[in-house]
C-alpha cells in the first residue's frame, strides 16, 4: 500500500512526540506508582499477617514476584486494590444465570454437607456461601490488626463503608478484597466471546484466557445497588482481570494503555470519577476487535489506535453507557452522574481535538 509522503511525516512526527512524552511523562507517573506499591505493600502484608494470626483461613497471597505484587490493582496513583484469594472453594457450584449483571453465586453442592466446607458459618440457609458475611468477618479482623501491627500510626480503616478500605499515611486508599480464583471453568454470562469471524484474539489465546479463568470478588457492586433481594448480599462480582491483562500482550497495546492513563490521570481525573483507568482498558479490548490484524498494533499505529479509543470514550460518555468488555449486559457508568458524564465528554473532546489537530500537542498534556 503506498502512502503518501506527507502522510509518513506526521505519522512519524506523532511517533516521536508519543515516545518522547512515554519516556518522560508516562515513565514518571510509572516510576512515582512502584515506590508507592512497594511503601503501601509493606504495610499491607503487615496488616494481613496480623490477620492471618486471628484466623488461619485468612492466609495472606500478597507476594512480590519479579517486582509485581500477585493481586494488587492500580486503581488510580493514590489508590489500590489487594485482592486475597481465599481457599477450598470446591464444595459449592457457581451459578451465574443472570439476575445480576456481573454477578454470580456459590451454592453449595448437592449432597455436600455444610460441615465439610471450611467456610460453614458463612453458608446461608438456602446453602449459598455469602459474599456479604465472609467479609463483615474479614473487616472485623482487620480493624483489629491495624491497631496490633507495627504500621498502626500511619493506617486507619475507612469507616461508613461494608468494604475493608485503609487510609494509609493519609495519603493512599487501599481495599482488600477476599475473592475466590476460579480456574477451568468460564461464565455463561460471558458465553458469547469471542465474537465469531473476527482474527483477534487468535484461538490458542482464546484457549489460554478461558483455562485461566477469572475471579469472584466480595465487594459491593454497582448492580446490586437498589436491588431489594436477599440475594444480592451473597452474591459476588465477576472479575476478569487476569484475562484482561492477557490480551493486551504484543503490539503496542500495553503501550497505549499506559499512554492514555497518564493523559486519564493529567486531564480526566474529574469530579465524582467519570472517568476511570478501567474505562480506557475496556475501551482498548474494544479497539482491538475493531483493529483484529497484529499489523494494525505495530508502534506506527500507536496514535491512530489512541484516537480511536478516545473518539470512543467521547461516544460512550455522550450515550451515557459504556458495556463491559466480556459482560456487555453490565453498564460500567452506572451510578454515575449524568451531570458528570457531560462534562467529562466535554473534557475529553477537548483533549482530543489538542490531539487530532496540532502535532506537538503532547508537549504540553
Amino acid at each position: 500500500m503506498l502512502v503518501p509522503p506527507d502522510m509518513m511525516a506526521a505519522q512519524s512526527k506523532m511517533l516521536y512526540q508519543l515516545n518522547k512524552y512515554y519516556g518522560e511523562r508516562v515513565q514518571t507517573r510509572k516510576g512515582q506508582i512502584a515506590k508507592t506499591i512497594r511503601e503501601v505493600c509493606k504495610v499491607v502484608q503487615d496488616v494481613l499477617k496480623e490477620v492471618e494470626v486471628q484466623e488461619p483461613r485468612f492466609i495472606s497471597s500478597l507476594t512480590e514476584c519479579n517486582g509485581r505484587y500477585e493481586g494488587l490493582e492500580v486503581i488510580a496513583p493514590s489508590e489500590f486494590e489487594v485482592v486475597l484469594y481465599l481457599n477450598q472453594m470446591g464444595v459449592f457450584n457457581f451459578v451465574d444465570d443472570g439476575t445480576l449483571p456481573g454477578c454470580a453465586v456459590l451454592k453449595l453442592s448437592d449432597g455436600r454437607k455444610r460441615s465439610m466446607s471450611l467456610w460453614v458459618e458463612f453458608i446461608t440457609a438456602s446453602g449459598y456461601l455469602s459474599a456479604r458475611k465472609i467479609r463483615s468477618r474479614f473487616q472485623t479482623l482487620v480493624a483489629q490488626a491495624c491497631d496490633k501491627c507495627s504500621y498502626r500510626d500511619s493506617v486507619k480503616m475507612i469507616a461508613d463503608t461494608t468494604e475493608v478500605r485503609l487510609r494509609i499515611r493519609e495519603r493512599y486508599v487501599v481495599q482488600i478484597t477476599p475473592a475466590f480464583k476460579c480456574s477451568g471453568v468460564w461464565p455463561r454470562s460471558a458465553a458469547h466471546w469471542p465474537i465469531p469471524h473476527i482474527p483477534w484474539p487468535h484461538p490458542n489465546l482464546v484457549a489460554e484466557v478461558k483455562t485461566e479463568g477469572f475471579d469472584l470478588l466480595s465487594k459491593e457492586s454497582v448492580a446490586m445497588q437498589g436491588k431489594q433481594s436477599a440475594m444480592e448480599g451473597d452474591a459476588w462480582v465477576l472479575s476478569f482481570t487476569e484475562a484482561e491483562n492477557r490480551l493486551l500482550q504484543g503490539g503496542c497495546r500495553r503501550r497505549c494503555l499506559s499512554i492514555l492513563k497518564t493523559l486519564r490521570d493529567r486531564h480526566l481525573d474529574l469530579p465524582g470519577n467519570p472517568v476511570s483507568c478501567y474505562h480506557m482498558k475496556t475501551l482498548l479490548l474494544y479497539e482491538c476487535e475493531k483493529h483484529p490484524r497484529e499489523m494494525e498494533w505495530d508502534e506506527s499505529c500507536l496514535g491512530d489506535r489512541m484516537n480511536g479509543i478516545l473518539l470512543q470514550l467521547i461516544s460512550c460518555l455522550q450515550c451515557r453507557r459504556c458495556p463491559h468488555y466480556f459482560l456487555p449486559n453490565l453498564d460500567l457508568f452506572k451510578g454515575k452522574s449524568p451531570s458528570s458524564l457531560e462534562n467529562a465528554a466535554k473534557q475529553a473532546w477537548r483533549l482530543t481535538r489538542e490531539l487530532l489537530t496540532n502535532s506537538r500537542s503532547l508537549e504540553k498534556l
